[in-house]
């Protein structure tokens, strides 16, 4: 199961409390305080892993909790320091902080602050502070209170709520209705074996595959499930799905131009780049490519007539492919490639984070 979104809850462990000690042996009449410190609590910290791809996981365990310090003891030994909890989670994952003046419900999506993108392997970031041990007795000997009987408990650690969204990172993402043949082209151009069947919403989370191209070439696509009319407002679980392919270079729209849907493909095109724009204006602006898929089923070839000539108003690449045989494939995914050399050349254009997160 895919999960991209989850609430979590974690307490750093408290710190340990000093001892109230004496030291007492034969011969030493006055041996004085020697209570020692306590430990500090560990610390949380979440940290971006390849080993991870869903956030499942916090599903079903959605409490974390870092060992506390140790009490300090006698002799002024120090209590041994908590051990400090790092959370796995996948690369790409953001990470939100609750307000904790915000409402108290923790399932809220009212006061929630970005925290960090954890973009890159190994990035972490400290979420909860362990609490400082207390001191023992034997820091508050004096020359006028030799004995002190004086200690301190240790601090309490950090205890916060977090949210944890998911964006995929790729490099292509694959856009367009329920049944588009998205699922079926990128089982041809990758190793993804996502579900494909001849029914609306197939596909119900999204895809990843690695394209490799001859000249030691690569990139990473995303198959994003199908899009509707009213995908940006939640629609069919559309804005959670389109969070997926902010991060892309270049976006990939697959139309089915057989007649089979019984839709228009011009109508399909537009209403999918209208979703693009209301959900957020720099996602419309991505480089876009228009794949006319399901062409070994093509009836009608006005229809794929009629979508070229509007592609072509929009100066956009056109192609003409079947991901059953594979027509046309190659064209495209060099054309995309070109699109990702040059976004990856630019910078790292794919790392936006969108106000609607």
């Amino acid at each position: 199961m895919f999960v991209d979104e989850v609430n979590i809850h974690v307490a750093a462990g408290d710190g340990g409390r000093g001892a109230l000690s004496f030291r007492r042996e034969k011969f030493v009449p006055r041996g004085g305080p020697d209570g020692g410190d306590g430990g500090s609590g560990g610390s949380v910290y979440i940290v971006a892993s390849p080993r991870k791809n869903t956030l499942i996981d916090f599903r079903y365990h959605p409490e974390f909790t870092a060992r506390r310090g140790e009490h300090g003891q006698g002799s002024n030994r120090t209590g041994q320091d908590g051990e400090d909890l790092e959370i796995e989670v996948p690369i790409g994952t953001l990470v939100f902080a609750k307000d904790p003046n915000a409402a108290a419900h923790p399932d809220d999506a009212e006061g929630l602050r970005l925290l960090a993108d954890l973009t890159h392997e190994g990035q972490r970031v400290l979420v909860a502070r362990g609490g400082r041990g207390g001191r023992g007795n034997a820091r508050f000997a004096t020359s006028t209170n030799r004995a002190p009987r004086r200690t301190e408990p240790g601090e309490p650690g950090e205890e916060r709520f977090f949210r944890l969204q998911l964006k995929l990172l790729a490099d292509v993402g694959l856009v367009g209705f329920p049944n588009a043949g998205k699922s079926t082209l990128i089982a041809r151009i990758s190793a993804a074996r996502p579900k494909i069947a001849d029914y609306p919403f197939t596909t119900l989370t999204p895809n990843l595959g690695v394209v490799t191209l001859s000249g030691d070439r690569s990139f990473v696509v995303a198959d994003v499930p199908g899009l509707i009319a009213g995908a940006h407002a939640g629609q069919g679980l559309g804005d959670r799905f389109l969070r997926h392919i902010e991060r892309t270079i270049v976006l990939i729209h697959v139309v089915d131009v057989s007649g089979a849907s019984g839709r228009d493909p011009v109508e399909d095109f537009e209403v999918i780049l209208e979703e693009l724009c209301l959900f957020d204006p720099r996602v419309a602006a991505k480089p876009q490519i228009v794949a006319a898929n399901k062409i070994d089923a093509l009836d009608d070839p006005s229809r794929v007539e009629r979508l070229e000539a509007r592609v072509r108003q929009r100066r956009l690449p056109f192609f003409r492919i079947s991901g059953v045989t594979g027509e046309g494939v190659d064209e495209l995914l060099e054309a995309a490639w070109r699109q990702v050399a040059a976004g990856r050349a630019a910078g790292d254009p794919s790392l936006l984070v969108s106000p609607n997160a």
